[in-house]
């Protein structure tokens, strides 16, 4: 990348360069401030009454300027530019007739430094004052000498009274227009929030003599809606987390920053009438959903911290469903009051209660009610709420009772009971959408097409559900097909839960469609076909075409990536989705760049993205590629491979989804484990052909996490969330070994998994290892006091209902503690038991000629370690995220004389390569093992010729121990998808109190 200076010459216009020139040379260029990424300089220029603020984007080379100059840049970004590069002011003054439109070095030399001549500057200060904020602007000259202005700038100015070089900005006129003609002393409330937004572009501003930052935007209380006892609901209005102090009426420190305060009508001037609580029993909760929420969200953020908040409608109406069941002979029937049809809302008494997959509450009509109610109780001799059971042939008479009393009501979903019939499943598919039937077959006879037939979904509910009879569309009951759904009801589901909202199948789907098709001997048609061929029909091998590589690609293939590159290329070829899940270190990055074709887009964390541009670049020079990074970045159309962060694509979610591309992969995809993050939300919008996910751990702690990751390669395959949980999720929890199988099953042709072991047997053995260490009495003593209070914390933390997540967090004082008592707060110690074994460990090692890595997942224990590395002699480098240069700090481990490398786990645990380091020690075990086996295939994968050995430091008798138990349940979780387990299970209650035992 260009330099900043050489970019804008580059850019600007002759005659604005040498305006720039000249300014300079005028002594107007001042400097706010410089730091490594920008520079803010001001810009005086002479018949301009304000001086423009330039800002400079060093590392991005971009610059911008508030002036309204059509030239870009324009004269003042190449006055500023220059002063970048001037010399001090006792340089030389230039030769004769040198040109003031030359390069930048020409114009820098003579021309006294922007820093070295001091001007003076206007600083606001703040102070309280009787609970408000009172405003007095000051005039500091060179010399430090304060004056006060207590009139509007311009015309002080104009009349001599300021010292000379003075220059007001945009904003300090604007702040002149607030203030009025006379002196302000205390800030009136209404004019708080403009003059802090003016004051936020870059102002002095003290606070009681003490410089802060201010901003104009208000600071608004937040709703957070919450489940409450018995089923209530909970609103409560709190202050913005981030407000960290009030400072006066009206305005709050937030976040570091002075800023004004919003909703004080409701919150008080001070936020003194916070927090708001109120509770909404089931019978209020429509006035919450219909009447409150609406208020409130037209004022300030709602966060629903609940799954059981419905949404209002006005459209559904009242009327009577029949909860009916079947056992024998008998029918069982129920009457209940529900609005919508179908059913979005149960009406229990005078509560509302949401039912089916639509959380909606309706507004009640309860003339419609009671006229509904009067005649259930003339026509069918019912009460609301009381289940009445029919036997024999008074099932038939009520049924054609029950037939009569909904066509009156115009609801005509049932009529009659007739066991002599059962019903028979049929496929309906269009090429795009599709659907089950399950039609009444008559005895003796085909049921002609448009004979009465129900819906997949209702007899899959009755069927599992355990009822005999179903209601029919057509009018009346009939047997369920309980053997047939037996066998096959679970792939029925599966493939009417891929579906859209408009019935549409997704193509990942199609596999599931012709097994099913081919069960019931209905042969499929639709377009593109041919390419699916190799994943249609029930019980076949799956297998794919060998690939043709590109052209271009240097590189030569082992023999498991080319069987890589051949799946990769079927699934792009047939326009599905695909997640690369191959252990670390056998090159998942190599053979999806071997695949790619069309536009590209590349999302990876940003620690590796330069590693994808030095890959492409040596393995497919051919491919153009473009990094979408940086203030000013732009999408470039023409690159075939666009490489961004997961940070960009939740900034820029609308924009990167509006581009149709050909490819989107996603590297380390574990970061869209969450369904419900900003960052999975805005991968899920992405539209492309094919969708790659490459991560060696698409499952960590849940199954839902691989719902997500599938959700983004393959949208629709798996179903919603709820149904992936109700379907897959909770029976495979429960031990159900048939769900486990199925859903392998269902994710072999889409995902790609190989463990080292399998396809590189040249590759030397990993060797894994436990240092158990023993706590001194001291650090004992500590431990035990903190695990007293974290028992204590956890358990109450449990019986008030809090999730399992959060005591999970509540954990760390107590897991730091069995590490170094330092790392506990109020505690210092010179050491720690496992520091000392650690260095005796590494003494051996660095003696024996290895060199070695040493994961924590705290920077702060990483502190404690070095001091002692220092006294014993032992080189070391370190990484973590502070860490800007990783290539260097890489080089000295690599091919460097350090032999230890200290590594944060966060920032180590993906994209390094570290195959001269043999010895791999964990300071302190994760809750996940998959992200411990991350960090050590950073030494153990291909290009390593020594045998690995990894150690794990545990303290004896602590919770360490505990978590190395825990973590081979959760190893069960990714076996459930991705190898041969039939069982898992997420962390319980149990188990974390276990951890405390």
């Amino acid at each position: 990348m260009p330099s900043l200076p050489d970019a804008v010459r580059k850019a600007a216009l002759s005659a604005i360069w040498s305006q720039g020139v000249k300014l300079v040379r005028e002594q107007g260029v001042s400097r706010v401030s410089l730091s490594e990424k920008e520079a803010v300089l001001r810009v005086r220029a002479p018949g301009l009454a304000v001086a423009p603020t330039v800002t400079l984007y060093l590392e991005d080379a971009e610059w911008s300027c508030d002036c309204d100059s059509k030239a870009d840049p324009c004269a003042h970004v190449c006055a500023a530019a220059i002063s970048l590069t001037q010399a001090p002011a006792s340089s030389p003054e230039p030769a004769s007739g040198a040109s003031g439109e030359g390069e930048v070095a020409a114009a820098a030399p003579g021309v006294p430094s922007a820093a070295a001549d001091p001007l003076p500057r206007l600083v606001y200060r703040f102070a309280r004052r009787d609970l408000r904020l009172a405003l007095t602007r000051v005039v500091v000259d060179p010399a430090g000498r304060e004056q006060v202005v207590r009139a509007p700038l311009t015309s002080e100015i104009a009349r001599g009274r300021l010292p000379r070089g003075l220059t007001p900005t945009h904003e300090d006129v604007q702040i002149d227009r607030l203030i009025g003609a006379t002196s302000i002393d205390v800030v009136p409330l209404d004019r708080l929030a403009p003059i802090l937004g003016a004051l936020s572009s870059g102002a002095e501003v003290t606070l009681d003599g003490a410089p802060v930052r201010v901003s104009g935007e208000r600071i608004v209380p937040r709703a957070i809606v919450e489940d409450g006892a018995a089923g209530a609901l909970v609103l409560r209005i709190v202050r913005d987390p981030e407000v960290a102090e009030v400072v006066a009426a009206g305005v709050a420190l937030a976040a570091g920053e002075l800023r004004p305060l919003g909703e004080t009508a409701t919150t008080g001037e001070r936020l003194e009438r916070l927090p708001l609580v109120r509770s909404f029993g089931r019978n209020e909760q429509t006035e919450l959903v219909t009447r409150v929420l609406p208020e409130l969200e037209n004022k300030i953020p709602v966060d629903v911290a609940t799954r059981r908040l419905p949404r209002k409608t006005q459209q559904a109406r009242p009327r009577i469903t029949f909860d009916l069941g079947s056992g024998g002979h008998t029918l069982s029937v129920l009457p209940v009051l529900v609005y919508g049809d179908p059913p979005i809302a149960r009406i229990d008494g005078d509560a509302v209660v949401p039912v089916g997959k639509g959380k909606s509450l309706p507004v009640r009509r309860r003339d419609e009610e009671r006229a509904l109610l009067a005649r259930l109780r003339e026509d069918l001799d019912l009460v609301l709420g009381r289940r009445v059971d029919f036997d024999g042939e008074a099932a038939a008479r009520f049924a054609a009772r029950l037939r009569a009393f909904q066509t009156a009501t115009g609801d005509t979903s049932a009529a009659a009971v007739n066991e002599a019939r059962t019903l028979r499943p049929r496929l309906v598919f269009d090429g795009e959408h599709v659907d089950v039937l399950f039609e009444l077959e008559a005895e003796g006879e085909e049921a002609p097409a448009g004979r009465a037939s129900t819906d997949a979904l209702a007899i899959l509910r009755a069927f599992r559900g355990g009822l005999e009879l179903v209601p029919l569309e057509g009018g009346g009951w009939a047997k369920l097909p309980a053997d047939w759904l037996a066998k096959h009801g679970a792939r029925v589901a599966d493939l009417l839960e891929a579906r859209d909202a408009d019935g549409r199948l997704p193509r990942a789907a199609l596999p599931d469609l012709g097994a099913l098709a081919e069960v019931l001997d209905q042969p499929l048609a639709f377009a593109g076909r041919d390419a699916l061929a190799p994943l249609l029909g029930a019980g076949k091998a799956f297998s794919v075409p060998h690939a043709t590589l590109p052209p271009d690609l240097r590189a030569t293939l082992r023999d498991y990536q080319q069987r890589g590159v051949d799946w990769l290329s079927f699934v792009r070829d047939a326009e599905l989705g695909a997640v690369l899940a191959d252990d670390m270190g056998l090159g998942k990055t190599l053979q999806t760049i071997a695949t790619l074709r069309g536009r590209a887009l590349v999302v990876c964390p940003r620690s590796v993205v330069h590693n994808w541009a030095d890959e492409i670049a040596r393995f497919r020079p051919g491919l153009r590629v473009a990094v979408y990074h940086g203030a000013a970045r732009e999408l470039e159309e023409r690159a075939d491979v666009t490489l961004t962060t997961y940070a960009v694509l939740r900034l820029d979610a609308e924009a990167l989804a509006k581009e149709a591309w050909d490819v989107v992969v996603l590297d380390e995809a574990q970061a869209i484990k969450n369904p419900s993050s900003q960052t999975a939300r805005a991968a899920f919008q992405l539209r492309a052909r094919t969708r790659v996910a490459l991560s060696g751990t698409p499952v960590e702690n849940r199954l839902e996490e691989l719902w997500s990751v599938m959700h983004f390669a393959n949208p629709g395959l798996l179903g919603g969330l709820s149904s992936f949980q109700d379907r897959y999720a909770t029976p495979i929890g429960n031990g159900d070994r048939d769900a486990a199988t199925r859903l392998r099953a269902r994710l072999k042709p889409f995902i790609l998994r190989r463990v080292k072991k399998e396809v590189i047997p040249e590759l030397p053995p990993l060797t894994e290892a436990r240092l158990f260490v023993e706590l001194e009495p001291a650090e004992r003593a500590v431990y035990d006091a903190v695990r007293m209070a974290a028992r204590k914390e956890v358990a109450s933390m449990l019986a008030s209902g809090g999730s399992v997540l959060a005591a999970l967090e509540a954990l760390l004082r107590l897991r730091q503690a069995a590490c170094h008592p330092s790392l506990v707060p109020g505690q210092e110690a010179s050491s720690s038991s496992k520091i000392e074994r650690l260095l005796e460990a590494l003494e051996e090692a660095v003696e024996g000629g290895h060199k070695a890595l040493v994961f924590s997942q705290w920077t702060s224990m990483l502190d404690l370690v070095e001091p002692h590395l220092r006294t014993a002699g032992i080189r070391f480098t370190r990484l973590d995220g502070t860490t800007r240069d990783r290539a260097a700090v890489v080089a000295e481990l690599e091919t460097g004389g350090v032999p230890v490398m200290l590594i944060s786990l966060k920032a180590g645990g993906t994209g390094l390569n570290l195959t001269a380091a043999d010895h791999v020690f964990l300071l302190d075990p994760w809750w996940n093992p998959a992200v411990e086996d991350q960090a050590g295939a950073r030494a153990h994968r291909i290009g390593q010729d020594k045998p690995v050995m990894m150690y794990r430091l545990v303290a004896e008798d602590t919770v360490e121990e505990r978590i190395l138990a825990l973590q081979e349940k959760k190893r069960s979780v990714a076996d459930v998808a991705l190898g041969d387990s039939a069982q898992a299970g997420g962390i319980t209650r149990e188990d974390l109190l276990a951890l405390l035992a």
